[in-house]
């Protein structure tokens, strides 16, 4: 598995449990990703910035969703779903490292992987949506040059 894919199935993992208990302690967090990441250090330190970064912006990144996800309380998401979105989100506001593309195709993959079979279809619709308000805004922060190394 990809340094990146891991380090994003493992920020997963943390963002779940910081959005069910609001507050997990850091040596919690950081033996988790010890664990997920299998001690390779990239991944955990990828990992630890989607879930600062995500946590940091979150309610920015909750208002991308509501504006976008017709008929769906971010509180009524699956847990997992919402997660991804947020994790996804915050990628292609602020890492210019990842094309929004590469955002959009890991979590699509990671919400069919961990959740249910119809994730992986809802959030691709919600990210595409939000990509294109975003890139209409000129808020993308990530590459969008195909010739670009993805992540």
């Amino acid at each position: 598995m990809r340094s990146r894919t891991l380090a994003r199935e493992a920020a997963l993992k943390g963002l779940y449990q910081l959005d069910l208990r609001s507050s997990v302690p850091d040596p919690e967090l950081d033996e988790l990703l010890e664990r997920e990441c299998q001690q390779q250090r990239d991944a955990q330190d990828y990992a630890r910035v989607l879930i600062k970064g995500t946590r940091k912006h979150v309610t920015a990144i909750d208002r991308e969703i509501s504006q976008v996800a017709e008929n769906w309380d971010l509180g009524r998401m699956a847990a997992i779903d919402r997660n991804v979105l947020r994790m996804a989100i915050f990628e292609m506001l602020h890492r210019e490292d990842i094309p929004p593309a590469v955002a959009i195709n890991e979590a699509v993959t990671i919400a069919k992987k961990y959740s249910t079979k119809d994730s992986g279809g809802f959030v691709n619709g919600i990210l595409d949506q939000i990509k294109n308000r975003l890139a209409a805004r000129g808020a993308l922060a990530a590459k969008t040059d195909p010739r670009e190394p993805a992540a």
